[in-house]
């Protein structure tokens, strides 16, 4: 890939799992990188924001050329009670929002707003390929991504470039999805979810941050961006997966039911099937230096 000239990008949810990779990334290839934290800024690469109160310091955002948005609230690290889908909802509809009317309000906005939204927006799409084409699905997720992407309107409105990046799961040992899923296949007591037979659409932490920074540096995309492996697997094959690169038995099985008790309403999404395709990525011509599901457990497992 061609080295882009240094930028200054301001990124939000830089603490997590894909932020601190992304932060990583843009540093070594000499980027200045402002993070948005949530406490009085005590660095000058810091800026400060409070999402709940609709506040970002738009003064130290000035002179930005992109910012990429990724905080929200875990979806997974609670059972969904009412209380803490309104946490999901709020953290990811309120933040989108301040930072988008932040940018619309400086005198020279950036020229890109990449808003780190999910999958999550299709629902379940069964055995059925689906692509950015593809109209929202039906459900709690579904109807917080449309909210999420609808937040970002006063960029758009102020003339920024705005890319919706719709993320898949995460291959990565550090966190996420697939982080607990790594210690669970290590000690060989990993197996299928379900029938196995539901579409997981991954993709690896490598691309996920490449295809971010291959978002920010394309001009012609805008809009939603699918960040999934160009070929999405079933539970049943991620599991055999895991069981060839980690060398371990893969004979355990949770039953859905175990999975519905244990997970509340959070488990129709684990069993629910989502066969994703990157269409805008693919024709944008971005390379996937992990395409496939070995590749990807095996660079997550180095």
């Amino acid at each position: 890939m061609k080295r882009q000239a240094r930028q200054r990008i301001a990124v939000t949810g830089a603490s997590g799992l894909i932020g601190s990779a992304l932060v990583r990334s843009l540093r070594a290839d000499g980027h200045e990188v402002l993070r948005l934290v949530r406490r009085p800024a005590g660095r000058a690469d810091e800026v400060e924001w409070d999402p709940a109160r609709l506040y970002v310091d738009a003064a130290g955002l000035a002179g930005v050329d992109a910012v990429v948005h990724l905080a929200g609230a875990g979806v997974g690290e609670r059972r969904w009670s009412e209380a803490y889908k309104k946490e999901i909802r709020d953290s990811r509809v309120l933040g989108t929002r301040a930072v988008a009317e932040a940018l619309a309000s400086l005198a020279e906005p950036p020229a890109v707003l990449v808003c780190g939204t999910a999958l999550g927006y299709y629902g379940d799409t069964g055995s059925r390929a689906v692509d950015e084409s593809a109209p929202a699905g039906e459900g709690f997720l579904p109807s917080v991504c449309v909210e999420w992407e609808a937040a970002a309107a006063p960029a758009e409105a102020a003339g920024i470039r705005v890319a919706y990046a719709r993320t898949g799961l995460v291959v990565a040992r550090e966190g996420g999805a697939w982080g607990r899923l790594f210690p669970v296949f290590r000690a060989g007591i990993g197996g299928r979810m379900g029938d196995g037979r539901q579409y997981w659409s991954f993709i690896a932490l490598h691309d996920e941050v490449a295809a971010l920074r291959h978002i920010v540096d394309t001009p012609s995309l805008a809009g939603p961006v699918n960040l999934t492996a160009p070929e999405p697997v079933t539970n049943r094959e991620v599991t055999a997966a895991m069981g060839r690169v980690l060398r371990r038995p893969t004979v355990c099985h949770v039953p859905a039911a175990a999975l519905r008790l244990a997970l509340g309403e959070f488990a129709g999404d684990v069993l629910g099937s989502q066969r994703v395709l990157p269409g805008r990525l693919l024709e944008s011509g971005f390379d996937f230096a992990f395409p496939t599901i070995d590749e990807a457990v095996r660079a997550a497992a180095r």
